[in-house]
């Protein structure tokens, strides 16, 4: 429904009709060409010939944007300012309610409609994801099961993680969905209590999303033999399913559960206050909000592990054991310079804070690009101080930009000074970001599984041969700076991009608030 709802809208825009999207993702952009552009922000689209790259406009900003990148309004028609804001109002007198019925002529009044619109897209996407889920346990997981020749236990649980545990809670999530939904009158319905009674049910999707990357591996691998390609092939055409690859299908449940916050906001926006279902949509908004954050979050993490272990191959003279035993996130890097006791001798040092730990390298004297392994600090067992300028007693120097790194036992101080003021408070931030990353962690239960670990530090060993030098190399640089996004899957029709999938975007920053302190830069 929503594609082909879609694409009568770009219809629309062919006929000259104005013709709204919002924004899923941000696309950040260098290129003036193209419209950058924040998620939730609407973009009116002027050009939609290009399956790809449409033509839209914000404000005074015109150009080219991924259309995976935006969703087209359910409610095309908005309602004129003056309205909404007269909805609002409380009513005085009866020429009001005379004025106001004459205003929305006949039928629903216009937000009841935009309601209804909304309510039926929820319920209609709702039914078609309970439908892609029962083709992949049903279609996919039941015939591999069969198949004790080619797949192991182990195989199908790290390909398909959990789905058949969400197939089982969607079902009941959409009974209990059709049981508030109003047919005859869909903008009656009171669906908000739904995912009020699931909302901790939704956090099964976790366990989900932080297996897929594992599952994309695996997946690949088993795709590079043709027996497999035309056995999933085979399982696809046996249940009728459409045309997309099964890793789209795998792909669905991620973008389903950060789908949630979109739906309720926009249902949220066409509910009056007065509706019996206002406060149920609102706690529910913020509920799915918390629920999508954490996923997020957590995918996010997972897909930075293999950057992690790629910095770490990098580095000469590598002591003691992997960061990824202990961190999965860089939280901030710079250059500062250390006194340490009992020497109090002045050096250099490039510092990468990762959750738990600080690791500090110098740079080769000759190749800039070169980092050697010095040493790392238990952040676990440290208390960051904030030093005064002046005299510091306890190296008995006079100091300037400096923060101190006392172990909780007192047997290990340093002094870290940063060249600038606000060089020193940025490093305050990032280790109280630490503190707090560190905490929620331990509160959600995020933690690396060994096979996570070896898997990643086994892809860097293979990027960096015996005998090749491991210096950070431009390519690596350019890695580093790249976007967190996975790539759509390339069977993936476009049409399908609305329902189905993470788009592919073009490369530009990652990790852009570090970058310009990194040392790969020649």
């Amino acid at each position: 429904m929503g594609v082909q709802c879609g694409i009568s809208r770009i219809q629309l825009i062919s006929d000259g009709s104005v013709v709204y999207a919002e924004a899923l993702w941000d696309h950040v952009t260098m290129d003036d060409q193209e419209l950058g552009f924040k998620a939730g922000d609407v973009i009116e689209v002027v050009d939609a010939t290009n399956k790809e790259w449409w033509w839209g406009r914000i404000m005074d900003s015109e150009g080219w944007f991924p259309a995976s990148f935006v969703r087209l309004r359910v409610n095309q028609d908005e309602p004129m300012d003056d309205y909404l804001a007269h909805l609002e109002e409380p009513q005085t007198g009866q020429e009001d309610h005379k004025g106001l019925g004459l205003f929305l002529g006949p039928g629903l009044p216009c937000k009841e409609q935009m309601r209804t619109n909304v309510i039926n897209e929820i319920m209609s996407t709702e039914r078609d994801y309970i439908k892609h889920l029962k083709d992949i346990c049903e279609g996919y997981i039941k015939q591999c099961r069969k198949r004790t020749d080619m797949f192991t236990e182990e195989q199908l649980r790290t390909i398909f993680g959990n789905i058949e545990e969400i197939y089982r809670f969607q079902r009941k999530f959409l009974k209990g969905l059709e049981k508030k939904f109003n047919k005859e009158q869909p903008h009656l319905s009171e669906i908000g209590c739904c995912f009020l009674e699931h909302q901790t049910d939704f956090q099964i999707y976790s366990e989900y999303c932080n297996n897929h990357p594992n599952a994309c591996v695996q997946l690949s691998k088993l795709m590079k033999v043709n027996k497999y390609v035309f056995f999933f092939e085979a399982c696809r055409l046996l249940q009728k399913m459409i045309d997309i690859s099964l890793d789209g299908f795998l792909l669905t449940p991620v973008q389903k559960i950060c789908k949630y916050p979109l739906q309720l906001a926009e249902l949220l926006k066409y509910t009056n206050p007065q509706h019996r279902d206002y406060k149920d949509v609102e706690a529910a908004l913020n509920a799915m909000k918390n629920v999508a954050r954490l996923i997020n979050e957590r995918k996010r993490r997972l897909e930075n592990i293999d950057k992690i272990a790629q910095w770490q191959s990098s580095i000469e003279d590598w002591e003691g054991e992997d960061v990824l035993s202990r961190s999965s996130d860089l939280i901030f890097s710079g250059e500062m310079t250390k006194l340490s006791q009992p020497q109090a001798k002045s050096q250099q040092r490039m510092f990468f804070l990762f959750d738990h730990q600080m690791v500090y390298c110098k740079k080769d004297l000759l190749r800039r690009d070169m980092l050697y392994y010095k040493g790392r600090m238990d952040m676990d067992h440290m208390e960051v101080i904030d030093v005064e300028d002046g005299k510091e007693k306890d190296f008995n120097t006079s100091v300037k930009n400096t923060l101190k790194l006392r172990s909780l036992a007192g047997d290990e101080v340093h002094l870290l000074c940063a060249k600038k003021p606000e060089q020193k408070q940025r490093w305050l931030r990032a280790f109280a970001d630490e503190r707090r990353q560190v905490q929620h962690d331990r509160e959600t239960g995020f933690s690396l599984t060994e096979v996570q670990k070896k898997q990643a530090m086994l892809n860097a060993c293979k990027s960096h041969p015996a005998g090749k030098p491991k210096a950070v190399t431009r390519p690596y640089y350019d890695f580093l700076l790249r976007q967190k996004h996975p790539s759509l899957p390339t069977a993936l029709p476009q049409q399908q991009v609305f329902m189905l999938a993470e788009p592919k975007r073009k490369t530009s920053t990652f990790w852009h608030n570090i970058g310009r302190l990194t040392p790969f830069k020649k």
